[in-house]
């Protein structure tokens, strides 16, 4: 793919719109750049900027932007709506996601995973069982580093272990990984996608240009996807907790048993997973399966699947107040990953459900709150709609902010409870992302007396 001269918009200007617009002034592209904040609310974004040798125009947020146009790029959190996106489709101008461009500069095998819920945790873990195999590795993608700033370097890593979201997917055309996993769907981001459907299309794109070379690694327990076996070209392998299977992995007593494609047998003790919860288990199945397809020994696995402690703000213990123990699920932003951070406490659980809604269907919860929650503690803008939906299953309080919510928690809960920040909900009501919220939580709980 040739850019020079070619005149490329690209929407945003966050970490991955300014690593596409290093990667093509790198390449002789002439770029239009835009953003729904003004440039002068742009803040370090413009010394960025201002850094870059390129043919650069920053342009008004609007279908100006598309003047001379060849080719678009949008940031993942620009929705397929968009008007300029639209404008765009009916002008005939391609557009590709940073990840589908990224792709076709790229001399690195990948491994990608998608999902709802689990994808940063079975990334992080897959990086881990590479690296501990002795293995160059890149990790990044829809976690930290974009993809395209590693295709814009020498791309020295043996593998690249990338997160995918259904965002970069949905303008993904050519992109294909030697390995790809599926980890889940519940609904999520509705708002973006338009329905479930169109966001489970999505998803599943990560496995279209597969071949008869490259693996799939598939969810066992959710008919949709494991319906997709017939319909790619992929070898595939399953992971399941709640059966076995003829090819992939699943739990046999105290054991994980894998049965590979050629049908020999391996087994790994279930003791050697640190990490609360049944979905856990499912995140560390499908990790095994990748880097086996990558090259790695059981032994190396084994040991690497020991020295794993999970990543931060998902379900990561922050402290013991007063017999009360608190934990940061932050990046618990479907009713999804509330579902699964309470199935992994068999204590009382004091809930703080919140944040700005992403169409959720709280709904959902009822049964578990019933099982094992003593009182939630909703807040932010969601609060009411919420309330509205589940307030009175358990007791219910409600906060403005999650600063009122973990001072409502502190009172409700007593020696033995949990209080556990699972929010269901984005955070941009309050902060900039899942991060800031989980660091802020972590802050108030340990300025709580004990």
């Amino acid at each position: 793919m040739d850019l020079t001269g070619k005149m490329v918009t690209v929407i945003g200007v966050g970490k991955t719109g300014l690593a596409t617009v290093r990667f093509l002034a790198g390449r002789g592209a002439r770029i239009s750049l835009t953003d729904e904040k003004p440039p002068d609310a742009w803040g370090d974004a413009r010394t960025v900027l201002g850094e870059v040798q390129a043919d650069l125009r920053i342009a008004p947020y609007g279908a100006e932007a598309l003047e001379g146009a060849e080719l678009v790029v949008p940031s993942p959190g620009v929705s397929p709506a968009n008007p300029i996106l639209r404008e765009a489709l009916r002008l005939g101008i391609p557009i590709v996601s940073e990840l589908e461009l990224a792709f076709r500069f790229l001399s690195t095998p990948v491994v990608a995973i998608t999902g709802t819920n689990g994808k940063t945790t079975v990334t992080t873990l897959i990086g881990e069982l590479l690296a501990a195999a002795g293995k160059r590795v890149f990790v990044g993608g829809n976690i930290g580093a974009p993809l395209i700033g590693y295709a814009d370097g020498p791309q020295d890593a043996d593998w690249a272990v990338v997160e995918v979201s259904s965002f970069q997917l949905q303008w993904a055309s050519t992109f294909r990984p030697r390995v790809a996993l599926l980890l889940n769907t519940a609904p999520d981001h509705v708002d973006y996608h338009g329905s479930f459907a169109a966001y489970r299309e999505a998803k599943e794109r990560i496995f279209a240009c597969q071949g008869t070379g490259d693996t799939a690694v598939l969810n066992a327990d959710e008919d949709a996807t494991a319906l997709l076996a017939g319909r790619i070209a992929a070898r595939t392998e399953f992971f399941s907790s709640l059966r076995t299977v003829e090819r992939g992995m699943f739990i046999a007593g105290e054991n994980l048993l894998r049965i590979d494609p050629a049908g020999g047998r391996e087994q790994y003790p279930r003791a050697m997973i640190r990490l609360p919860g049944r979905h856990n288990i499912e995140n560390v199945m499908a990790a095994i399966i990748a880097a086996r397809a990558c090259g790695c020994t059981p032994e190396q696995i084994t040991g690497a699947v020991e020295r794993f402690r999970g990543i931060g703000h998902r379900i990561e213990y922050v402290d013991e107040r007063g017999g009360v123990r608190y934990y940061d699920d932050s990046k618990g932003t479907n009713v999804a990953a509330v579902v699964r951070a309470l199935e992994s406490f068999s204590a009382p659980v004091v809930l703080l459900l919140g944040g700005r809604d992403k169409e959720g269907d709280f709904e959902t919860l009822i049964p578990l709150l019933r099982q094992r929650v003593k009182a939630m503690v909703l807040f932010g803008e969601a609060r009411g709609k919420i309330d509205d939906c589940i307030g009175g299953v358990v007791a219910t309080a409600l906060a403005a902010t999650l600063r009122e919510a973990v001072e409502a928690a502190g009172k409700i809960a007593t020696p033995g409870d949990v209080v556990l920040l699972s929010p269901g909900c984005a955070s941009f009501d309050e902060f900039s992302g899942y991060k800031e919220r989980g660091e802020r939580f972590q802050e108030m709980v340990r300025r709580l007396k004990r």
